[in-house]
């Protein structure tokens, strides 16, 4: 089988983030590099009219997974609304599950607003929280996820409805060497009338999760968020409009690199 190009990095910006943090001296050994493809807004759907991709709806999942693919990544961070709703046909879900078992690495979702954690959830139906690589925070794991091997921690608030919810209440205390938060909601800079009520985000709130690294979903476009002096906080963008995925490193020598990584979408 051929493998896909490797994606190449985008050349018409800098990377979108450098964070000279150290973890707490003398905490947690060195370990090496470790590699993370973070992305959301799939919107993966069966109806050719509904999502972005036409007849195709498994276009967004597919090209993430062979971006990650491509740079050998450690870990996949799908941040919310990976399925445009929890109304999908179980022969999309058998895709997806076949998809996914098939990434050869670990992966991390959130459930967000689109397919949240309901009681006809897709992430509950067809197996999809059975795969052994697949941690869905909120359903497989109740809030976080360690990763012994690199003494990394992901943790996160899942949608369980359609409500409102505060995605970065209550910060997980740091317990590991590498500490990474998930979280599907709407950015607003502290002091600014909020365009959207719902499932709001602020800046105190990203620097209380002390992470180093914030993986946000919910918007469309890539950006860099928050004050950028404590936790580097970064929305990934939907496929099909950010043209991308987030690249992140996280270096042995305890600072963090992130990128964003342009991706091969069919014509």
């Amino acid at each position: 089988m051929d493998h896909p190009a490797k994606p190449a990095l985008l050349t018409d910006t800098k990377p979108v983030g450098l964070m000279p943090r150290r973890n707490r001296p003398g905490s947690f050994p060195l370990a090496a590099d470790i590699t993370l493809v973070h992305s959301s807004d799939l919107h993966v759907d069966d109806d050719p009219h509904q999502g972005p991709y036409g007849e195709d709806g498994t276009t967004g999942l597919r090209v993430v997974l062979e971006a990650a693919r491509s740079v050998d990544a450690d870990y996949v961070l799908l941040v919310g609304d990976i399925f445009d709703s929890n109304r999908q046909s179980p022969a999309l879900i058998a895709r997806c599950v076949e998809m996914l078992a098939d990434a050869g690495r670990s992966i991390v979702v959130l459930p967000g607003n689109h397919d949240p954690l309901t009681s006809d959830s897709v992430w509950k139906r067809g197996g999809l929280d059975r795969l052994d690589n697949v941690a869905i925070l909120g359903l497989t794991h109740e809030q976080a996820i360690h990763f012994p091997g690199h003494d990394l921690e992901m943790w996160g608030h899942a949608h369980v409805d359609y409500s409102d919810m505060v995605p970065l209440r209550d910060p997980r205390p740091r317990t590991a060497r590498w500490h990474i938060t998930l979280a599907h909601g709407h950015y607003e800079d502290d002091g600014v009338v909020p365009l959207r009520p719902s499932w709001l985000i602020s800046n105190a709130q990203i620097d209380a999760t002390r992470s180093d690294y914030l993986a946000l979903g919910h918007w469309n476009r890539a950006a860099e968020v928050g004050t950028g002096t404590t936790v580097p906080a970064f929305y990934s963008g939907s496929p099909d409009l950010a043209r991308s995925v987030n690249l992140v490193r996280l270096r042995g020598n305890g600072t963090v690199i992130v990128e964003r990584m342009g991706i091969e979408l069919p014509a």
